[in-house]
């Protein structure tokens, strides 16, 4: 599956930014599809997939790991977060791709990608997402898992609701 299918598409567009993502990975999946089928590190699929946002969204900056809340670190505190849930400190997060103003807090999109090969459940990351919408404003969150073998393509997707 090397294109997104009607149903994915009809999803992705239930929300604002989703013709955009939609497009970027589309594009991701026609012009880096080796990154997903040799199985290339997370960083490196979503740098491309962010290159490829950008392209859509001129009038937003696209990050990939930025850990910036205006010129602070950006920081959670969330229940079941973190392993150790009596940890109530504030962590520095590193979402894999926003789509913000940067110095501001203008947050428009935050996405964590994860692999299918990756042997870590995507609890943790919706739990993330749910955490940068609560507390840093993100006005969307959207998970994506890709397929990484021989045949790439997005397995899953989960806007996280307020």
């Amino acid at each position: 599956m090397t294109e997104l299918s009607n149903t994915q598409l009809d999803y992705l567009r239930s929300h604002a930014p989703g013709n955009a993502v939609a497009g970027a990975l589309e594009d991701l999946l026609s012009h880096d599809g080796y990154l997903l089928t040799s199985d290339a590190n997370e960083r490196s699929i979503t740098f491309r997939f962010a290159m490829h946002l950008q392209a859509r969204l001129p009038d937003w900056t696209v990050d990939c790991e930025y850990n910036r809340d205006g010129v602070d670190p950006k920081r959670l505190t969330f229940e079941g977060l973190y392993p150790d849930a009596y940890d109530e400190e504030a962590k520095t997060v590193f979402p894999d791709i926003i789509v913000h103003r940067r110095g501001g807090r203008e947050n428009y999109l935050v996405m964590e990608f994860k692999k299918s090969t990756s042997q870590i459940g995507k609890e943790v990351d919706i739990r993330k997402l749910a955490g940068y919408r609560f507390q840093l404003g993100y006005e969307h969150a959207l998970f994506v898992e890709v397929a990484t073998d021989e045949q790439p393509g997005v397995t899953d997707l989960e806007w996280v609701l307020p």
